[in-house]
């Protein structure tokens, strides 16, 4: 039962998703005409949520598929990651269908250790894999066991980059060199590290070059995210102002993950009509139960990042951050400060950059903690 109809993680049926039309459409035409596909977003742009609509609908249409989705950002080895496809295998293949049989026969001889996730409820699997020799063999036995499937896989495997940190040297090309032969399995990688992600499929010294059509996710539509809340508000008996739903957009910046999670908190508000005042009182509830954390973020930066920061924050989007104006107004020290800043905020996600034909721009990652920022720095 869903109590709350805006969604802040997974995925709760096509009523509950909004829009994404186009990105949905190519993705399935990939998948069923066997076209491997390179997902990039920021984080909480809605990309595994889009995944799981995109099977939600395959499903429907073509209902032979085995659908698997396994997140590999915990992951910090192959071993992390072959359990992870295990996990994602175990729980598409039941233990009484041919190929989960074909599963639990194989793991047999790998003595797992399985456990539940109390958080999400899913079985985790450990393979106690010793020698890069085992470890290669056995990534071998699973994207065999996928490959032979009587019924096409679809696998995504989000945060794909997490693979070029792993200790083993090879992973790239030890995975490229099996997946290049499969037919059976169409593969969607993700990512939210733009700049390794396009790295890994476009240069030519990389084992993945060329072997993907590649896929970029931008912000919602914003007239059509709006429908979409006040859809949902109708839908319960409640209303949004024109003005409020203004505000809630705009005060977002229509980044899906933060425009799911103020709408969540207005709808628990219990207002039967969502004023301007009402969405005020909620965003700054938001801002002040996240203080706290913020305020730790605070201790461990250090000082020029956290001025460069919070310059960022206060004008909103940064195109020039090497600017002599833009450094003396936030003290900053040197053009080559603000360089060496922004880049350890980006590789720390709490900058994003933003890249176009024309220009650069630099924006805070976190939406709240921007506005937290703009109000209190």
């Amino acid at each position: 039962m869903i109590n709350n109809p805006f969604i802040t993680k997974g995925y709760a049926g096509e009523a509950l998703f909004c829009d994404r039309e186009k990105e949905t459409q190519l993705l399935l035409d990939n998948l069923q005409s066997g076209m491997d596909t390179v997902l990039i977003s920021p984080r909480r742009y809605g990309k595994s949520g889009l995944i799981l609509h995109v099977f939600d609908q395959l499903k429907k249409i073509a209902p032979e598929y085995h659908t698997l989705y396994t997140d590999i950002s915990a992951t910090s080895s192959l071993n992390g990651f072959l359990d992870a496809v295990s996990a994602a295998i175990l729980s598409a293949f039941p233990q009484k269908t041919t190929l989960g049989k074909r599963f639990f026969s194989f793991l047999k001889g790998l003595r797992p250790f399985f456990r539940l996730n109390e958080k999400t409820g899913a079985m985790e699997v450990h393979l106690e894999l010793v020698s890069q020799i085992q470890k290669e063999a056995t990534l071998k036995q699973l994207l065999d066991l996928l490959e032979n499937a009587p019924e096409p896989v679809a696998l995504a495997i989000d945060e794909f980059q997490t693979i070029t940190e792993y200790p083993e040297k090879n992973v790239e090309a030890l995975l490229r060199s099996q997946i290049q032969h499969m037919h059976n399995v169409r593969f969607i990688f993700c990512g939210s590290k733009r700049r390794m992600m396009v790295s890994m499929f476009n240069d030519a010294a990389r084992p993945f070059y060329a072997s993907s059509t590649t896929l970029h996710l931008h912000k919602l539509d914003r007239d059509v995210y709006g429908q979409f809340i006040r859809r949902l508000f109708d839908e319960e008996g409640r209303s949004i102002r024109d003005d409020a739903l203004e505000y809630v957009l705009e005060w977002t910046r229509c980044h899906t993950y933060y425009t799911q999670l103020l709408c969540h908190a207005l709808f628990n508000n219990g207002a039967r009509e969502i004023t301007l005042d009402v969405v005020y009182a909620v965003c700054r509830d938001i801002l002040e139960n996240l203080s706290e954390n913020y305020l730790l973020l605070r201790e461990i930066l250090p000082t020029q990042q956290w001025r460069l920061l919070t310059g960022i924050a206060r004008e909103g989007s940064v195109k020039q951050i090497t600017a002599s104006a833009f450094i003396s107004k936030y003290k900053i020290g040197s053009a080559a400060t603000a360089l060496r800043a922004v880049q350890s905020l980006e590789e720390k996600e709490l900058v994003l950059k933003h890249l176009s034909v024309d220009e650069v721009s630099y924006e805070v990652y976190d939406v709240f903690f921007s506005h937290w920022l703009e109000r209190d720095f």
